[in-house]
């Protein structure tokens, strides 16, 4: 597993101005892009919320144990 200097599974990128989110259609602030997994190299122009359930999609898909106890 690829790790950004952050330590992080994400590689964080501001996103061009004029971004709209992918997921919902609101000003895009970042480009995200995993790094490593089942979506490494997935990548899109996220706003901060919907960034952050990206980053957290990306996350349970590395520790699916993990993701799994924590719905229970």
């Amino acid at each position: 597993m690829s790790f950004n200097e952050f330590r992080r599974p994400i590689s964080v990128d501001s996103a061009p101005r004029g971004s709209q989110c992918e997921w919902c259609g609101q000003p895009a602030v970042q480009q995200l892009t995993a790094i490593g997994g089942r979506y490494h190299n997935d990548s899109g122009l996220f706003c901060g919320s919907c960034g952050e359930k990206f980053a957290q999609v990306v996350m349970n898909s590395l520790h699916p144990a993990t993701a799994e106890a924590e719905t229970h």
